[in-house]
């Protein structure tokens, strides 16, 4: 079993025809097959139609007729991602047996870049309630240590890129949900600007909130992967209609002249990181300083002020979402779920207009913060992954959420991992950028990634497999 690759360089190599794609995916199979057992990343594996999209994409390099960087490449979706013909759960109880007819447009999109798709990864039930143990899968597991969480809710997406399961895969964003997971398992994965990517076909938790998304080992594979998602589709009514830039054309040209601003306040007093966190954060400064980019302060409302808005926002979406069914099915949810989300009936019309009030004041003052910077930065996640038992129901309020500003304001962020922390866990770096910029958002989290040698370690379980 050889060591996982990046997208990049399986690309590369199958361009070369130095890869198999049959090969590879054998590879992957067998890394789940050796593995997840430890993990519990997937809810399913397709595995025929993993080697059949393998060997449609070898004959197509055969023929020297490749559909691009993806042609080739083991992905899999989170199971909020419906896809036709095979089951989409949400990890709930509920829908334990659902089976869509169609595919979600991300995961059409995805095809026909000529991905392989290797299965399903678990989540949070319906994106929001874990880590769940009364569901009819067990939660996932942390690759990097067993014992400990992985943050949801796009939980088996970040195990699975971490343990080289996969190469990419799919998440969606309600609240941190990409970068939470990319943060604890050591990856890069990226929230891009509301309506960027479409969410048909991608089960809701809160519509004015949810995004779709990549996760990868680095940037550059974000990119990659978020050139094929990204897109108008009119079956999105948030969908934006405008040009999809060349992401690629972006990665490699530095960061010199570039303006960042650190929004020190979020993770140093508000949300309390960790010290390797903070660590991590000021030597990325130190980095992105030295390539010659400007690192200045920024402040902006209380980072609580972002999370309470959010917070409100999407109980009171979700339970809209999940009523008729919360009012019927009750105990068919998991525990944690149902208790989260039936906070949303206590929620007033009047308390919503006013997060939603508040909502247009926090974007406006995101917008005027950020008029003379790049991108700004900030902690991904508060600090290393926690372990996975004991964790409370309300830990949510445990903690303002240090993602929770740029669902809010819905723009672009992305989760880089700055090395590791107590226990070797990984600790992380959040970069957010201007609405529809995710091109000067790649730039700097690829430059660090370049400038940094972190992509060079992977958890030990993978390294032994290998």
């Amino acid at each position: 079993m050889s060591a996982p690759l990046t997208i990049a360089a399986a690309a590369q190599a199958i361009a070369d025809r130095t890869l198999s794609p049959v090969e590879l995916t054998q590879d992957c199979l067998a890394r789940v097959r050796r593995l997840d057992p430890a993990l519990h990343s997937f809810l399913l594996v397709t595995e025929e139609r993993a080697l059949s999209d393998a060997r449609a994409a070898e004959t197509r390099m055969m023929k020297g007729a490749g559909l691009g960087k993806l042609d080739g490449i083991p992905i899999a979706h989170k199971d909020i991602y419906k896809t036709a013909g095979i089951r989409t759960t949400a990890h709930s109880r509920l829908l334990e047996h659902n089976v869509p007819g169609q595919d979600a447009t991300t995961v059409r999109l995805l095809a026909a870049a000529g991905t392989v798709m290797m299965g399903k990864l678990a989540t949070h039930e319906f994106a929001f309630g874990g880590p769940s143990h009364d569901l009819p899968w067990p939660p996932v597991r942390n690759p990097w240590n067993t014992d400990h969480f992985t943050a949801g809710s796009s939980s088996g997406t970040g195990a699975a890129v971490a343990a080289g399961l996969v190469l990419g895969g799919t998440g969606s964003d309600t609240a941190g949900s990409i970068r939470g997971p990319a943060a604890l398992c050591g990856l890069a994965g990226i929230k891009p600007t509301y309506g960027l990517v479409s969410r048909a076909g991608i089960l809701p938790l809160a519509y004015t909130l949810d995004h779709a998304g990549p996760m990868c080992w680095t940037v550059e594979d974000c990119a990659i992967m978020l050139q094929a998602m990204a897109g108008h589709d009119a079956t999105d009514p948030a969908s934006a209609d405008r040009p999809v830039p060349d992401y690629a054309a972006a990665l490699g040209q530095g960061v010199k002249g570039l303006r960042v601003g650190i929004i020190r306040h979020f993770h140093e007093t508000d949300a309390n990181a960790s010290p390797a966190t903070i660590a991590g954060i000021n030597d990325a400064a130190d980095v992105l300083r030295r390539l010659g980019a400007t690192v200045t302060d920024v402040t902006l409302s209380p980072l609580v002020e972002y999370h309470a808005c959010c917070f409100l926002i999407m109980v009171a979406e979700a339970y809209t979402l999940h009523e008729p069914w919360l009012t019927t099915r009750f105990y068919e949810y998991g525990e944690l779920f149902r208790d989260r989300v039936a906070l949303g009936a206590f929620i007033s019309a009047s308390d919503y207009i006013g997060a939603l009030r508040r909502r247009r004041d926090l974007c406006r003052e995101m917008a005027t913060a950020m008029a003379d910077l790049d991108v700004v930065i900030t902690a991904a996640q508060p600090g290393e992954a926690p372990l996975i038992d004991g964790m409370p129901k309300w830990g949510t309020f445990d903690k303002p959420n240090l993602n929770a500003p740029f669902n809010v304001t819905g723009y672009p962020s992305m989760a880089v991992c700055t090395g590791f922390g107590a226990g070797g866990l990984p600790v992380s770096l959040q970069i957010a950028g201007k609405p529809f910029r995710e091109d000067l958002v790649f730039r700097v989290g690829h430059a660090y990634e370049q400038a940094t040698d972190w992509r060079s370690r992977r958890p030990a379980m993978t390294t032994q497999a290998a």
